[in-house]
């Protein structure tokens, strides 16, 4: 089974149900933060023990939309998707780039590889769009 269909009926690559769910992770991850998970070494620069202060917290709620909308664009067919896929591959780039470079290593040890993993998801998800 190499595609699964989508709400309005449109076939959607496995590759993309798997990012888009991943990205709903993430996302559920940064309410979390939001929430008060004690979970500050994994997440913005891993700077915090514990708990984030109230503005990382607030900044992880913008996340976790930001992340649910790039959810959205992944898992949907729309006119656009295609620059809307290399757009999502481009976040998923300079994430990998600034999670590499955190001076967290539990941060560094879980985001990085998410991150290239996005990529390539993304990528895949690419290459099938522009065979259809």
């Amino acid at each position: 089974m190499r595609y699964l269909r989508d709400s309005i009926g449109d076939s959607v690559p496995r590759s993309a149900v798997v990012s888009g769910s991943l990205f709903g992770l993430a996302s559920a991850f940064q309410v979390a933060l939001a929430a008060g998970a004690p979970w500050g070494r994994l997440a913005w620069g891993g700077g915090h023990e514990g708990r984030l202060p109230t503005g990382l917290r607030v900044a992880s709620v913008g996340s976790a939309i930001v992340l649910l909308g790039i959810a959205a664009v992944v898992v949907r067919r729309r006119r656009g998707r295609v620059v809307a896929l290399r757009m999502v591959l481009g976040f998923s780039v300079v994430s990998a780039v600034v999670n590499a470079a955190s001076p967290s290593v539990p941060e560094r040890l879980v985001w990085t590889p998410f991150a290239i993993v996005q990529c390539a998801l993304i990528a895949m998800t690419l290459r099938t769009e522009r065979r259809s």
